[in-house]
């Protein structure tokens, strides 16, 4: 298989196809997560995932700087960012919440079926976004929900009601929110995002010997997070200069 030009490298291709190698990157990433489950470190865990996160956060601006895709059309960026997307947002929070028997057995084993079984579905789904970037379904972000019934440390019946509630909704017509894509209540979204991320990252560094205010504060940034979308559905002209 011809990576490059046999005859010359241009410098725009080396450059561009870096900006691939470090997308790929995420997969090291979730590998190491996925072997921190497999040994119940659960906090090791999710730092393997926050550092995936964050190359899938920087990796898309990266490429549109270096133009990636006129430069190397014949890679897909967006197929290697959607595997990367699907090891990270879904397998590895599907293992996770298997391999710490949240649920109990054998419900921990059938919700994480159902997560990996769901989301493929929805990863084959051309129309997941709508023309205001908002998701058309429960997007898949397993990992925001894993990691907060970690967090908040859910009993059964709470991890069961969120996880297949979601399942569900993966395929139901409800709008769910883009924090940086949707116009929308933008800088509130992206607020409430931070604030989330901010209290979840502390979470971790307590090993999620979370005090009650933390476990408040990531319960109700998530539900606005969870719901904000259907309710921006509902009332088209909220958010609306």
């Amino acid at each position: 298989m011809k990576f490059f030009n046999y005859r010359r490298v241009p410098y725009a291709e080396i450059r561009a196809f870096s900006v691939h190698i470090l997308t790929a990157s995420g997969s090291f990433l979730a590998f190491l997560g996925v072997v921190a489950a497999a040994e119940h470190r659960f906090v090791d865990m999710f730092w393997w995932l926050g550092l995936a996160l964050l190359v899938d956060g920087i990796d898309g601006p990266i490429a549109r700087k270096v133009q990636v895709k006129e430069v190397l059309p014949n890679w897909s960026g967006d197929t290697l960012d959607n595997v990367i997307d699907y090891v990270t947002y879904v397998l590895l929070p599907a293992f996770a919440l298997y391999q710490s028997g949240m649920i109990g057995e054998p419900w921990s084993f059938v919700a994480a079926g159902a997560i990996v079984v769901s989301s493929a579905i929805y990863y084959a789904d051309m129309g997941m976004k709508t023309d205001e970037y908002f998701f058309s379904g429960f997007p898949v972000v397993w990992n925001m929900v894993v990691f907060t019934l970690f967090v908040i440390q859910a009993s059964e019946v709470t991890a069961s009601i969120v996880v297949f509630l979601s399942v569900v909704l993966t395929f139901l017509p409800i709008n769910f929110l883009h924090p940086v894509r949707v116009k929308r209540l933008r800088s509130l979204n992206l607020g409430v995002f931070l604030v989330w991320s901010a209290l979840g990252m502390y979470a971790l560094l307590l090993h999620f010997e979370t005090p009650p205010w933390v476990v408040l504060g990531v319960v109700a940034t998530g539900i606005y997070l969870y719901v904000v979308g259907f309710v921006l559905q509902l009332f088209p002209n909220l958010g609306r200069a």
